[in-house]
């Protein structure tokens, strides 16, 4: 009786290409040889079963050049007007190039604030199942023509890991123009070492003085960001050379068969460094089957950043990572033991209120060491009604307005009505409307944090 060898799973993949994988730097050229090989992978990938997304920059480099300008300008509006001229040209050279191969493509652009509003974030998440669906590969890129500083992703760095976690991705491919992460820079150092994998990412210490082209606006430090957004999110993520797409079905393919190997995805390679969390460490196995050592030898040269073993997804990811938080709530470790048990925030756990924000805003917590006594502090100044750097620890959607809790804080839910003359809730915030960093807290600066 023969065995039937069971399928491989389809995978859903996001490819993410900055402005210098596309255009060339000076002559703001299409770079047709790398466009087509990366289609000629997509393609390759989506004929195996995968889903494939494309985040691609590049519409105001293909703008400069429509319009024969030598360099990028610095007036807003100027540049937005490039991004709408570059933008056509840019889904149309993407759309020719997968039409040779009869792939049908779709395009979408979005802003922050397309997804920190609930619906449209669910909205844009089941436009993206249903193209998927269909066999058509979505090309995403921010909305230049219309986002400002206060709605911009910043880069598409972290535009391509928020698409990774709105559809629950295996993959993110972080392509840029080194083959991986080094601990020095290789340019200037011989001797730097390449990192293959990262368990991680607080623990890493690497090159990152590369700053992105001087058409795009990332760099190998925001390439770092976007790996942490999207390992929270259960994503595997990896920086490759984006002259050879090639490397993502290598890529893929031997880390698929390391984790049908060994039932797992092992985090030590085997060769080359790994960054260890810096709380424990990893036993390095006794032996590797010559399998696994074959695949070891033939994969191409790429740092992969292990995902969460308790990924952040759908609401929760949303929370933290889809709204941009416009201001702080101080509680004590008591409120923080009570959340992580499930409970809401009572105004009984607040200490302080920072920043100016209104009801159902996302909000900064932040956890501190409460004062036993208050006292005035020199000059005349308010009491210190906590002490210590403060720790970060998630977001939240509040109830009430930075006024109003700063009214309550610190007293009983049945003190609201009469501080307040209404009592819209008897929590602050209600859990379901709190998440949490679960992989790490980081200090913050209150001064400096809010921006």
């Amino acid at each position: 009786m023969q065995l039937k060898m069971k399928a491989p799973k389809p995978l859903t993949i996001v490819i993410k290409l900055g402005t210098s994988s596309i255009v060339d730097e000076k002559t703001h050229e299409p770079l047709l040889s790398i466009l087509t090989l990366i289609v000629e992978t997509a393609v390759k990938l989506h004929k195996d079963g995968h889903k494939i997304i494309i985040v691609s920059s590049g519409a105001i480099g293909v703008g400069l050049r429509r319009m024969d300008l030598d360099k990028r300008p610095k007036h807003l509006p100027r540049i937005q007007a490039l991004a709408a001229i570059g933008q056509c040209r840019l889904i149309s050279l993407w759309d020719s190039l997968f039409g040779h191969l009869r792939q049908p493509i779709a395009q979408i652009l979005l802003t922050r604030n397309d997804i920190a509003d609930r619906t449209q974030y669910l909205n844009a998440q089941n436009t993206f199942a249903e193209l998927l669906e269909m066999g058509v590969i979505p090309i995403v890129n921010e909305n230049d023509t219309i986002a400002v500083t206060e709605i911009k992703f910043g880069d598409n760095d972290t535009l391509s890991a928020i698409t990774a976690a709105m559809v629950h991705a295996d993959y993110l491919f972080l392509m840029t123009d080194v083959d991986c992460l080094y601990d020095k820079n290789p340019r200037t150092n011989p001797d730097a070492q390449a990192i293959e994998v990262v368990e991680d990412i607080s623990a890493l210490q690497a090159d990152v003085s590369s700053a992105g082209s001087a058409l795009g606006t990332g760099g190998m430090s925001t390439k770092i960001v976007a790996a942490r957004l999207a390992t929270s999110a259960g994503v595997t993520t990896v920086i490759t050379r984006s002259s050879n797409p090639g490397n993502i079905v290598n890529i893929v393919r031997y880390v698929q068969n390391l984790k049908a190997a060994t039932g797992s995805l092992p985090s030590t390679p085997p060769s080359g460094k790994i960054v260890q969390p810096a709380s424990g460490s990893l036993d390095e196995p006794l032996a590797r089957s010559t399998a696994e050592l074959d695949l070891a030898v033939a994969a191409p040269l790429h740092t992969r950043f292990i995902p969460s073993s308790q990924p952040i997804r759908d609401r929760y990811f949303w929370l933290l990572h889809g709204l941009a938080p416009h201001g702080t709530v101080y509680i004590d470790t008591g409120a923080h033991r009570a959340l992580s048990n499930k409970a809401g925030l009572l105004p009984v756990g607040v200490v302080d209120v920072e920043g100016t924000f209104a009801q159902q805003e996302a909000v900064r917590l932040v956890v501190v060491d409460r004062v036993p006594k208050a006292t005035p502090q020199a000059g005349g100044l308010a009491p210190k009604l906590w002490e210590g750097p403060g720790m970060e620890v998630g977001r939240a959607l509040v109830n009430y307005s930075a006024a109003e809790i700063m009214r309550i804080k610190g007293v009983r839910s049945s003190e609201i009505q009469g501080l307040l003359g209404y009592a819209e809730s008897e929590y602050v915030a209600l859990r379901e409307n709190i998440s949490f960093f679960v992989r790490e807290s980081r200090p913050v600066t209150p001064s400096l944090e809010l921006r």
